[in-house]
């Protein structure tokens, strides 16, 4: 009795601390930061990790704090950091259930079957083109890149240098939002970044095929 009144306390924390996370603004995670400063970068690299397990929580918002609490260079290698770490970890669980329940997982969800040969067939691209995008639905492309034959070094060539794309991105426009209004070129040499790395990404995967 005891046991299961402490595991439904456990989960109903749990719940509200998601809760509480999904919702907090710019501020507020920045102030998190400062309070655990002494943890050096830790913080900075665990509330991406986080949202890579939980893609609830706005990953956005933790990125462009870690740039404004660290600095742009410092806050994009710990949200990078963070964030791959995270989807390796969630690639690496879904490649370990893929062994025993993959079939059933694709026979469950049969819409799903065009999804997975895209990103079978593709390989390199679907993976580096959706880790550019911040608001594409990453952990569907961790799980279903684990649960293919898509190998590992593949899936994480790819990723690394996605979420560089992105996060860079967001890093560079988000460590001085005030200097981002003042300087609207700030804006196009991010665009200019991200062209070239679809370019390059292009090139890779003739190199992977």
């Amino acid at each position: 009795m005891f046991k299961m009144q402490f595991m439904v306390e456990a989960s109903q924390q749990w719940q509200d601390w998601i809760a509480y996370a999904k919702s907090m603004n710019l501020e507020e995670i920045k102030k998190l930061l400062e309070r655990y400063s002494d943890l050096g970068p830790l913080p900075g690299i665990l509330l991406p990790f986080l949202e890579a397990l939980l893609p609830i929580l706005p990953l956005v918002v933790f990125v462009v704090a870690n740039a404004s609490a660290y600095g742009m260079w410092a806050g994009f290698l710990y949200s990078w950091i963070g964030v791959c770490t995270g989807s390796l970890l969630v690639f690496m669980l879904a490649r370990q259930l893929g062994y025993r329940y993959g079939d059933l997982i694709r026979r469950r969800f049969p819409k799903s079957e065009r999804f997975f040969r895209w990103i079978e067939n593709k390989g390199f691209t679907p993976i580096f083109l959706l880790a550019c995008f911040p608001f594409s639905p990453s952990a569907l492309v961790n799980i279903a890149s684990g649960l293919s034959k898509i190998p590992l070094h593949t899936f994480m060539t790819a990723m690394l240098l996605g979420k560089g794309v992105m996060i860079f991105t967001l890093s560079f426009l988000g460590h001085d939002l005030q200097a981002m209004a003042d300087q609207p070129w700030r804006i196009v040499i991010a665009v200019v970044v991200l062209f070239l790395m679809w370019l390059g990404g292009r090139k890779l995967e003739a190199r992977f095929s």
